[in-house]
């Protein structure tokens, strides 16, 4: 699991937070802009985007030749629910790329100083339990107007957006609670200018880090364990949603096989049918003439894009879509009768724990068909491997995994041109 921290300067590293990511079992890569590392084009093998302080602005490209490409990589997070935090001008671009504007503010906020936690912060995954009120190291000249769909989460008088979320995932600090004895030191060597304006800023440190450090490690541990637990879907929507626009396009003509894999569940009318990972809903048509008119049809993915695609394809019509986890449906034990799944066991952090989760929901006829529109060895060989029998779809892989689950495999069949494998509950 892979954390990219995007540093400005020298001094303004993560600190705290490269301490409490690296704690959760996180690999933290920090894409020095000042050396000229190049700020990554994607966030394929990413599970968290970081983006520190500096003296640029956020609101202009002057002086700041990464400015677009970092808010294009926060525009991708966003996106794709990839965990992202920023500080202090990561805050602001964060702000930015979510649709809001950074401009400059009322003048300089440097030193330690209060801000006051909000309603929502007794809500947020990061901030709940926390004080009303924390002692804060300021750092900053400029400010930030958040889009309507952003929630304040600490503010003070002079700059009333001190700290953020977008979404559920991403989260911007204007202040540095990242700091400790060191960053402090780095700062004041770094800008001793601003510093020498702050009076007491130095003496007061000790004190401050003291009352802070408990907070600080809490807020920080709990997005580390929050980026850790998302882990395996985050790598799926990071993969995903920059091809979601085109998916459908580009796999229509798969559509036969796909009707030919569903027909082959047996579903009757009035039947309850289930499409895990279901993408831009390529089976949903098949499903829904398999359960006719009176028959539910559900489509889950983990994916927002791919489910935006899918209902801008018409497939709303067919399926009721859910952005759910495969490991956790939100539906009653013994509920459906078919569940189709397509190409999604190769993605799921625990293949195991999901079939058991599908056998949970399954109905006691029902049939579960494991898909791909290509087979073992036609997609072995397009990714420049071997076939392996330690492949989740290889059938001595696949059919103890099926049974601990509390399947019964009845069909296995893997062709030059599809791979279809289907079962019943039982073992």
């Amino acid at each position: 699991m892979s954390v990219v921290v995007v540093q400005h300067e020298p001094g303004e590293g993560p600190y705290a937070i490269a301490t409490a990511l690296e704690a959760a079992g996180l690999d933290v890569r920090v894409c020095r802009v000042w050396e000229g590392d190049p700020v990554p084009d994607g966030l394929v093998g990413v599970d968290a985007l970081v983006v520190m302080g500096g003296p640029r602005s956020a609101y202009s490209d002057d002086g700041f030749p990464t400015r677009g490409a970092e808010l294009a990589l926060l525009r991708a997070a966003l996106a794709a629910d990839v965990p992202v935090l920023g500080v202090c001008l990561g805050a602001q671009l964060l702000a930015v790329a979510a649709g809001g504007t950074a401009r400059p503010g009322s003048g300089e906020q440097i030193g330690w100083g209060g801000v006051a936690l909000s309603a929502s912060a007794a809500g947020d995954p990061l901030f709940a339990g926390l004080p009303g009120r924390l002692d804060v190291l300021h750092w900053h000249g400029d400010t930030m107007d958040l889009p309507d769909r952003a929630v304040v989460l600490a503010s003070c008088d002079r700059y009333p957006v001190q700290a953020f979320r977008v979404h559920g995932s991403a989260w911007g600090l204007q202040f540095h609670l990242e700091v400790d004895g060191a960053a402090v030191d780095a700062f004041v060597t770094a800008f001793p200018g601003e510093a020498a304006r702050a009076p007491g800023l130095r003496d007061g440190t000790p004190g401050s880090l003291a009352a802070l450090a408990p907070y600080r490690d809490r807020v920080f541990g709990r997005f580390a364990a929050l980026v850790a637990a998302r882990s395996g879907h985050t790598a799926t929507r990071a993969f995903f949603t920059p091809r979601a626009e085109a998916w459908e396009d580009r796999f229509a003509h798969q559509a036969p096989v796909y009707a030919s894999a569903v027909a082959r569940m047996g579903l009757r009318p009035g039947q309850t049918a289930l499409d895990l990972g279901c993408g831009t809903g390529r089976a949903l048509p098949a499903l829904r003439d398999g359960v006719d008119g009176h028959g539910t049809v559900l489509g889950v993915d983990v994916t927002h894009a791919m489910l935006g695609a899918a209902a801008r394809t018409g497939r709303t019509a067919l399926a009721h879509l859910l952005l759910a986890d495969c490991h956790r449906l939100p539906l009653p034990s013994g509920s459906v009768h078919g569940i189709f799944s397509a190409g999604l066991l190769d993605h799921l952090p625990d293949p195991g724990a999901a079939l058991g989760e599908w056998a949970r929901v399954a109905a006691p006829d029902a049939v579960l068909a494991v898909f791909h529109p290509s087979g073992r060895v036609e997609r072995a060989a397009r990714h420049g491997r071997p076939v392996s029998p330690a492949d989740p779809l290889a059938r001595p892989s696949l059919e103890p995994a099926l049974r601990s689950a509390g399947w019964r495999l009845t069909e296995y069949e893997d062709a030059e041109d599809h791979f279809l494998a289907l079962a019943t509950p039982g073992r």
